[in-house]
């Protein structure tokens, strides 16, 4: 009984108040996004908003299972767990059930279970142990190889369960290394590499080119400061491109401007990566690589946007962008999503009197696009009141992250933190038309058992790890 009055004493009370208003709220707007005049209790089992109340006591029960294990058992199985999940991975593209194009769920007695979701559970138990490891060096190859293969090998398996949006949320687990240490220019070029896969789509490939021509030209002259090397690795640079296109063109090469522009940029950066090597001009180097890199990476998007992605997710890439429009297809779900949190207003329509919701045009109202609900009946207002809680919570789990002594538990913390930030950022912002249309749940909130229970598994292991953040579990 000791132990037990030492969790309940030291457990975080704020999150936990934070995720029963979450499920609640949640569990209410299920009801309202399913709502008709012939509807019954909230408690009728035949209905999303009674089976999500079964999924919530089931939930509960693993809440106090959770808190009456001891928190060593985490660490020590950390792996086990990950193994588990791995098979079951493994297991679902052999025996699984496809719902909705995804071949990614164990449907019995009618229950489906989707272990994608779980994964994420397990992978953050696998990074913590890992990188809390006590030979563990962030800046080892080694280490980078295994960290890599711990987070893509699970995303990988989903991916071709045909699940791309959930293989696309493990990512996000490079903001929890960059908090250990990795290096600040890995996350530069994430994000380069996103912006070259959105302008490579909107961009025609000479006007990419000499964009990335002027970018590079301009961080080269401003960043580095012995302008007189500078200025003859430039000419270099530029004679070369121009004899280059010269020689193409004097050839007779029937190939258009942008291509040849493409030939003489990626030539003529392999002779600048050599010069700069050879001087020793370490900046001029990187510059030289970084845009070689660009170069190659651009000439590859079309190639995997038409044969890597699904048409699904290329149309509704492109009418994200605004390359293609198609109100009543690609672009449905979200245009109704807006037509429904616009006609809140700023107070709402009242609760279970949202008109867009109640009849239906909102597909998948009561799962991924369960924010629309929000803001249709409760308005500006309730949606900016979801949006806090959602914000409070991130919030206290990176504070309750920083106050822990071991490294494991700190590292689980952060992955739970951006694992529900990555959710909460392109759940809603998909619904209000800035994210893609990837098909993933508001934590807590969208209907759907094996969402809510693995976020509240992936929530309350770290909740009890907090509570015995005294002990010694390393």
């Amino acid at each position: 009984m000791a132990r037990r009055y030492s969790v309940a004493a030291n457990i975080d009370w704020v999150t936990i108040l934070l995720y029963i208003a979450l499920v609640f709220l949640g569990w209410l707007n299920i009801y309202a996004s399913v709502y008709s005049e012939n509807s019954s209790s909230i408690f009728d089992l035949s209905q999303r908003y009674g089976k999500q109340f079964v999924w919530i006591v089931a939930s509960a029960f693993f809440i106090l299972l959770i808190l009456i294990t001891e928190a060593r058992f985490f660490v020590f199985f950390s792996y086990l767990i990950y193994g588990i999940f791995i098979f079951l991975l493994f297991a679902v593209l052999l025996f699984g059930d496809e719902i909705n194009g995804s071949k990614s769920w164990f449907v019995v007695g009618g229950v489906g279970l989707q272990p994608a979701e779980f994964g994420k559970f397990a992978t953050a138990l696998a990074l913590a142990k890992f990188v809390s490891a006590f030979n563990f060096k962030m800046h080892k190859f080694s280490s980078l190889a295994i960290i890599i293969a711990i987070v893509l090998f699970p995303a990988f398996l989903i991916y071709l369960q045909n699940d791309t949006g959930t293989a696309l949320v493990y990512f996000v687990f490079v903001l929890v290394l960059y908090r250990e240490g990795l290096s600040g220019i890995v996350l530069f070029f994430a994000l380069l590499v996103g912006l070259l896969f959105v302008f490579s789509l909107i961009l025609s490939n000479l006007a990419l080119i000499i964009l990335l021509i002027i970018i590079a030209s301009a961080v080269l002259y401003f960043m580095y400061p012995k302008k007189n090397e500078l200025w003859k690795a430039g000419i270099l640079f530029l004679a070369s491109v121009a004899l280059v296109s010269g020689i193409f063109l004097a050839l007779g090469a029937q190939f258009i401007l942008s291509l040849i522009l493409l030939i003489s940029s990626v030539l003529s950066s392999m002779v600048l990566i050599v010069y700069s090597y050879r001087k020793r001009l370490k900046n001029v180097l990187l510059i030289s690589i970084v845009f070689f890199g660009s170069l190659l990476f651009t000439t590859s998007v079309d190639y995997v946007f038409e044969n890597v992605l699904e048409p699904h997710h290329q149309s509704r890439i492109n009418e994200l962008l605004g390359i293609d429009s198609d109100p009543l297809n690609a672009g449905y779900n979200v245009n109704q999503s807006k037509i429904a949190i616009g006609s809140g207003g700023f107070f709402g329509k009242g609760f279970l009197h949202g008109t867009q919701t109640r009849f239906n045009f909102v597909p998948e109202q009561s799962t991924d696009f369960i924010f629309c609900t929000v803001g249709e009946e409760w308005g500006f207002i309730g949606s900016l009141i979801v949006i806090g809680l959602f914000i409070a919570l991130m919030v206290r789990l990176i504070f309750l992250a920083e106050r822990q002594r071991s490294v494991y538990s700190r590292v689980y913390g952060y992955s739970v933190a951006t694992l529900i930030f990555f959710h909460f950022l392109v759940n809603i912002g998909m619904t209000i038309g800035l994210m893609p249309v990837i098909g993933i749940p508001l934590p807590f909130f969208s209907y759907g058992g094996s969402s809510l229970l693995s976020f509240t598994i992936l929530l309350f292991v770290f909740l009890r790890l907090d509570a015995s953040r005294l002990d010694q579990l390393l």
